[in-house]
């Protein structure tokens, strides 16, 4: 069973359908909307600030979100995926995004809509992320342009895969 805790009197809040990995850990001021995922060995932590998640959000494995004593909350948007092992951390997530598998991004970092941050890349702080486009890289940097296609095939198709995939653990 996933553990869920209450830190500074706050507890998290899921919406509907909501899937939590037996290991997931989820604390303090944290709130999702619904059809959202946290899968195995995932945290996310609002003990010092708060982390606030739209609907069809996934949090694959091992990835970790936070945020910054009294600095930085984390915000992220509906129809994200945060990739194995990546980190977010005091920053917002707009709709419709992928962060790749290890990528980290960082304090008031604004990542925008419709967007894809690689795998391993590093978006550093107080960086601004096109929507519409990849960024790659260390730090990260603009790669190219998505067209709506692209789009609908990667960011759309992962978060609904998700949605899926956590049916199978009912």
């Amino acid at each position: 069973m996933a553990i869920i805790k209450t830190v500074r009197d706050y507890t998290p809040q899921f919406g509907e359908n909501c899937f939590l990995a037996d290991n997931a850990v989820v604390i303090g001021e944290v709130t999702t909307g619904d059809n959202c995922s946290v899968w195995f060995s995932a945290v996310v932590r609002g003990d010092v600030n708060f982390i606030k998640m739209g609907s069809k959000v996934n949090v694959q494995d091992g990835a970790v979100i936070h945020c910054t004593y009294q600095k930085c909350p984390t915000t992220i948007g509906n129809n994200v995926s945060i990739g194995h092992n990546a980190i977010v951390h005091g920053c917002t997530i707009h709709d419709n995004v992928l962060i790749g598998m290890g990528a980290i991004v960082m304090d008031n970092a604004v990542v925008h809509s419709n967007s894809i941050i690689a795998a391993g890349a590093v978006v550093l702080e107080n960086t601004v992320v096109e929507s519409g486009c990849i960024y790659a890289g260390v730090p990260a940097k603009k790669v190219k342009n998505l067209s709506e296609e692209q789009t609908a095939d990667l960011i759309e198709r992962i978060a609904n895969n998700y949605v899926f995939y956590s049916k199978w653990f009912e």
